[in-house]
């Protein structure tokens, strides 16, 4: 882990301070041109220059050149240049932070019920279903005709909003109305990466065929996640018959803001990110849902991640923001978008699942999921063939131009599921002749299974399934099988199952601070789509559908923006980190067996490695009690404690700032949450004392009580054990001391032991996770 923590702090990007001459003013400025972020101090601007962007075009660069100018949640603009030109402006006193700019990608109907949410009792009708919080998405666009995004009885557009509806391709002023109340696109950075590079179609960066230069939505992925935090309600909504019923957001009044970052098979750059962030807080938004990311398993440091950046202005101006976790579990530290000010969400399966069962030749049944909404195979039992047999890794994959016609025509064909999209590896079989496929998990994803609409009769099935079906083919000179799907089935227990994707903690960063901060629905979630493509997303793909079943840390995202549009909703005054608390000490870590939620991957008890808090809850988090805040001053001094400096951190919160003459600690930020981290060197034992603040938010005279449960070999004291408010005292301050022996700590896979602490009034529970692990000297 140190290692990680040591390396993710040289991380690639290029970064510069202004005492800084890098090593490549010698390089030519005939090299390739790059786009670059700039960080400048605003304070520095000369007064001769009426704007900051004269100031820019005159000392900087030239216009043509200058993509972006940042001037709400970041100061600088970001431009096209060369290595000597960047060199040049790098030594100028006025340039905090230099770095280039860098690609992210997306971390890609009965959901609200399993979030704890019912009609006309509890959060929905308190809030009043989110009316008149506005919701910023930063996605792929919209397709504003779907019936989740009519404005229907919904009141005038909020008299503070500033926003805009940009027109474009196929997008007019008139797709815009009361429920989308302004749209944005974003593609500067996107084109100049493209002209630069000659990647992503033409020159100008935008494949016209298959995208729209303007806020619509060609890939789906942003019309999903815009109708999973607000979409209206739905009837009669379905995927081709699969999880029929009524189709609703979290938060169905909430007003949405659409920006357009992310450009179809091209990813979302960060100069383009960070200027939507800009935007949007300028334009009025309450929350912002990104459900975007690194994706690459190594985690930036704050100062050099534009997400990370633009959530600081964001949250210091008030507004929430919620990012996806990734999708790179089960692996553990696989966790992204790691700033304590950003609330990062995990997804969990939800009570609803789309079976399909493997019969085999000798009468087993191996059970798996599909969408496969095509011409059943009606029982009939066809040869069944494992092209990895040959030994060869990409006819094992059904990888492109892989699959030998003459060896899988008019048979079902096993898949191992790895390397290329898991619909595409279906249009192979299907090209090759093969009349279904059954795709089988390996050991990395063990039992985690997803739906897809594949466009041939096709299921997934876990890795154990995988291993008995290949020994079956072995054992028998004429193997055959055949698939029965059989629909929607709801009431599936365990429920939640914390998604063998979701990203993983520890905390690549700052291990003191858990992350995921809590789980939400992730797996198999309905919501409304594009007509742009079919479900599956492949160009090959004809079908035309208003509804799409997806999973992914970006589906369980935008619940959580929703469910904060709610919350911001009933409780205008809070700030987003009590917003966060009250969904985090509310959060449920047992599934609907009343027992602790599972790990999809392995079936084993889960952790808050794997869950954070656990999962939400929102009808709890509407009167959660206590909440734990956190100030702009409150996040400065954490920045402090973990070694930045002012002009560091300046990069991160626009105005300069000054660290304590004693140095913080990390683990004292009042995060709703506790991680101990002893040194693996010491010998005997070692105690930790964490402070935290609680602010009383339910009746003012209330007298709490702590509770705790301590990690197994470890020692947890809270003082004073008891918390007394009333209407003149609502906040109090204890101490947690965490004593553990290194004589008898076992740690075990996770490298951790986990607990946690709970304060209570006999109506409210306000419960902490407590992880305590050990960590390597630097």
């Amino acid at each position: 882990m140190a290692t990680l923590l040591s390396a993710s702090l040289s991380f690639f990007f290029l970064f510069f301070f202004c005492n800084f001459v890098p090593q490549t003013l010698s390089l030519s400025s005939d090299q390739n041109l790059k786009t670059f972020i700039f960080r400048v101090d605003s304070h520095s601007k000369p007064s001769v220059f009426p704007t900051h962007y004269h100031w820019y075009t005159t000392e900087f660069a030239d216009p043509p050149q200058i993509l972006h100018v940042y001037d709400t949640v970041f100061h600088g603009f970001s431009a096209t240049l060369n290595p000597d030109q960047v060199a040049a402006i790098t030594k100028h006193p006025s340039v905090l932070a230099v770095f280039e700019d860098q690609r992210r990608q997306l971390h890609t109907t009965r959901s609200p019920q399993f979030l704890g949410l019912r009609n006309q009792r509890g959060l929905w009708s308190d809030s009043d279903y989110g009316s008149d919080v506005i919701v910023g998405v930063f996605d792929t666009g919209i397709s504003p005709e779907r019936r989740s995004f009519s404005d229907l009885n919904l009141g005038p557009v909020p008299a503070r909003w500033k926003g805009v509806c940009e027109t474009g391709v196929k997008f007019t002023a008139k797709n815009c109305n009361r429920k989308i109340v302004g749209a944005r696109f974003f593609a500067r950075g996107h084109e100049a990466a493209a002209a630069v590079n000659s990647i992503g179609g033409p020159i100008s960066g935008i494949n016209e065929t298959g995208e729209f230069r303007s806020p619509r939505d060609a890939d789906g992925h942003g019309t999903h996640t815009a109708s999973t935090a607000a979409g209206r309600y739905a009837f009669k909504a379905s995927m081709e018959g699969y999880a029929s019923g009524i189709a609703k957001g979290v938060a169905p009044k909430a007003r949405l803001a659409i920006y357009k970052v992310c450009w179809k098979n091209s990813g979302c750059f960060d100069s383009d990110i960070l200027a939507a962030f800009d935007a949007a807080v300028h334009d009025g938004v309450d929350v912002i849902s990104i459900s975007i990311g690194g994706g690459d398993g190594i985690s930036s440091p704050y100062y050099l991640d534009p997400i990370a950046i633009g959530a600081y202005g964001a949250n210091s101006r008030g507004v929430f923001v919620s990012s996806s976790a990734g999708n790179d579990g089960p692996t553990g530290m696989s966790v992204t978008n790691l700033a304590p000010w950003l609330t990062t969400v995990g997804a969990g399966t939800i009570d609803r699942n789309f079976p399909a069962v493997v019969i085999l030749g000798d009468g087993r049944k191996l059970t798996g999921v599909s969408l496969y909404a095509g011409a059943p195979l009606k029982g009939k039992m066809y040869p069944l063939v494992y092209p990895g047999k040959s030994g060869l890794l990409s006819a094992s994959l059904c990888m492109e131009n892989s699959l030998d016609p003459k060896l899988v025509r008019g048979k079902i064909v096993i898949c191992d599921r790895g390397s290329s999209p898991r619909v595409a590896k279906g249009l192979v079989v299907k090209k090759a002749g093969g009349v279904g496929m059954i795709l089988a998990n390996g050991a990395s994803n063990g039992e985690g299974l997803v739906g897809d609409a594949h466009i041939i009769a096709a299921c997934a099935i876990g890795s154990d399934e995988g291993d008995a079906l290949k020994a079956y083919l072995s054992s028998t000179s004429s193997p055959t099988a055949t698939i029965d799907f059989q629909g929607t089935v709801i009431g599936i227990k365990p429920a939640p199952v914390v998604a063998s994707f979701s990203g993983r903690g520890p905390n690549g960063l700052n291990p003191e601070i858990l992350k995921p901060d809590l789980i939400a629905p992730g797996v198999n979630i309905l919501a409304a789509w594009t007509d742009a493509v079919g479900p599956t997303g492949l160009d090959s793909d004809l079908r035309k559908t208003e509804f799409n079943i997806l999973s992914g840390t970006s589906m369980a995202c935008p619940h959580v923006s929703g469910a904060a549009a709610l919350l911001k909703s009933a409780h205008p005054d809070w700030s987003p980190a009590a917003i966060r608390s009250a969904m985090m000490t509310t959060a449920s870590t047992v599934n609907n067996q009343n027992q602790m939620m599972t790990e999809e991957s392995t079936g084993k008890p889960a952790t808050p490695y794997d869950f954070g808090a656990g999962h939400v809850n929102l009808d709890l988090a509407m009167d959660p009690g206590l909440v734990y805040d956190i100030t702009n001053d409150d996040y400065v001094n954490f920045l402090c404690s973990i070694g930045y400096g002012p002009k560091v951190i300046q990069v991160i919160t626009r105005s300069p700032v000054h660290c304590p003459a004693k140095r913080p600690l990390p683990e004292n930020l009042n995060y709703p949450s506790i991680g101990a981290l002893f040194s693996s060197a010491a010998v005997g034992k070692s105690s930790k004392t964490f402070i935290r603040t609680v602010t009383n938010v339910g009746e003012p005279n209330a007298v709490y009580r702590v509770g705790v449960q301590a990690p197994k070999g470890v020692t947890v004291t809270v003082k004073p054990s008891k918390l007394v408010f009333s209407p003149a005292v609502k906040k109090r301050s204890f101490f947690v001391t965490v004593t553990a022996d290194s004589r008898n700590l076992a740690l075990g896979d996770t490298g951790a032991v986990f607990g946690s602490f709970s304060w209570t009034d006999g109506k409210h529970v306000v419960r902490s996770p407590i992880v305590v692990t050990q960590i390597d000297p630097l």
